[in-house]
């Protein structure tokens, strides 16, 4: 099966030869997710990185309280995975659900790494894609302790730009750590200054 949504990603990194397109395509799985369907649950072993063709999802934690914590979104050309379980193969605390139906592609932990040692630019690739997530998280820890919820909902619109309209407000507040009421207050703020 082609994954020209894929490929086109990957090689907006690095391009890719005929023979590489080859191997990355024969190791990835599509999958059509509904809404609402969890693609990992907190307890179990993330087995698989996901790639978003179309849809959107997002990855969150659930407190002793029993609270959700939304940590990312990711929707069309974006990663997805409990990183950490993924690797470590070891019980994920989070869950990945779709906020939409959704169209991925899927690839497990033994072809991933298998890739990685047959098509040395895709190890590459990864090491820049992972890069990029280790600085938006420490931006947004950094922003946690240090900015008001306006500023974060600010930040969170530059990184989010597709994302304003389609996710509702009680996950955007999940995300900035605030009430659905004061992002609404928030939001009115804006429009008026604006």
């Amino acid at each position: 099966m082609s994954h020209p949504v894929l490929l086109d990603h990957l090689e907006s990194f690095i391009p890719l030869n005929q023979g590489e397109k080859a191997l990355v395509e024969d190791r990835f799985e599509f999958r059509l997710v509904k809404r609402r369907e969890k693609i990992l649950s907190a307890g179990e072993v993330c087995r698989k990185y996901t790639f978003v063709v179309k849809g959107c999802f997002r990855m969150f934690g659930v407190d002793d309280k029993g609270f959700e914590h939304n940590i990312q979104f990711a929707a069309e050309n974006d990663w997805i995975a409990d990183i950490g379980s993924f690797y470590t193969q070891k019980s994920s605390q989070l869950n990945i659900e779709a906020l939409e139906a959704s169209e991925v592609l899927q690839i497990q932990q033994q072809d991933l790494f298998f890739l990685f040692t047959h098509v040395s630019k895709l190890n590459r690739i990864f090491k820049v894609m992972i890069d990029h997530k280790y600085i938006e998280l420490q931006n947004r820890v950094l922003q946690n302790f240090s900015s008001t919820a306006q500023q974060r909902y600010l930040a969170f619109l530059e990184q989010y730009p597709q994302l304003f309209h389609r996710l509702p407000n009680i996950q955007i507040a999940s995300y900035l750590g605030i009430t659905p009421e004061f992002l609404s207050k928030i939001r009115k703020n804006l429009q008026s200054k604006g």
